[in-house]
């Protein structure tokens, strides 16, 4: 089930002057097969009535290049454990069934503005890993960004070895906060900007 873009997107983060997104690597768990329900709402899985596990969340934002300027028509997706710690991935041995109601990846195309948006859950730790949502980015059919989003404050990514790859000053880029939602929405919402190290002409 797919959910729309709406208004009140989070303000772009001037302050971080348009420095580029930092990579991460993509993980050992992207799907192997795409799930058949694959949008950007990762709580609902067609034909069941049951929601995922775990705290909704709305993750939004804006994709934008080296000058500023939002990109439109790219492909964002994202990927994370279920509110069990498991992803849906043959090579996930984690000791919990997978949520059958979560779908563990999205995907949506950024609009004329840049702006993406996905409801998903709030990420949770499994063991050597603190709370994080993959993301990657497509332009022309290329992956040209893979990344992940950590959650501001928490208290396991000083501790992680990711994280900890990350300059101290770059660490704010890969960040979101994940603060409470408006009533009648989602339980959290982050805001998080992606911004590409080149402009869609050079890549």
């Amino acid at each position: 089930m797919a959910v729309g873009l709406v208004g009140g997107i989070m303000p772009l983060r001037l302050a971080v002057a348009l420095t580029p997104t930092p990579p991460q690597p993509s993980g050992p768990f992207y799907p192997a097969t795409l799930p058949l329900d694959d949008d950007n709402d990762l709580t609902r899985v067609a034909g069941s009535p049951q929601p995922a596990e775990g705290l909704s969340t709305d993750l939004d934002g804006r994709l934008l290049d080296a000058g500023g300027n939002p990109i439109g028509g790219a492909r964002i997706e994202i990927w994370q454990c279920d509110a069990r710690g498991r992803y849906h991935h043959p090579r996930d041995r984690g000791k919990s069934t997978p949520d059958p109601n979560f779908q563990g990846h999205g995907h949506t195309l950024t609009d004329a503005q840049g702006r993406y948006r996905f409801r998903t859950i709030h990420p949770v730790p499994y063991p050597g890993r603190t709370p994080h949502i993959h993301a990657a980015v497509f332009l022309q059919g290329r992956q040209v960004l893979v990344t992940q989003i950590y959650v501001e404050g928490e208290a396991g990514n000083e501790a992680d070895f990711l994280y900890r790859r990350i300059p101290d000053d770059k660490r704010s880029l890969v960040t979101a906060k994940f603060a409470p939602g408006s009533p009648g929405q989602a339980r959290y919402r982050a805001g998080f900007d992606v911004v590409l190290g080149q402009t869609p002409d050079q890549t």
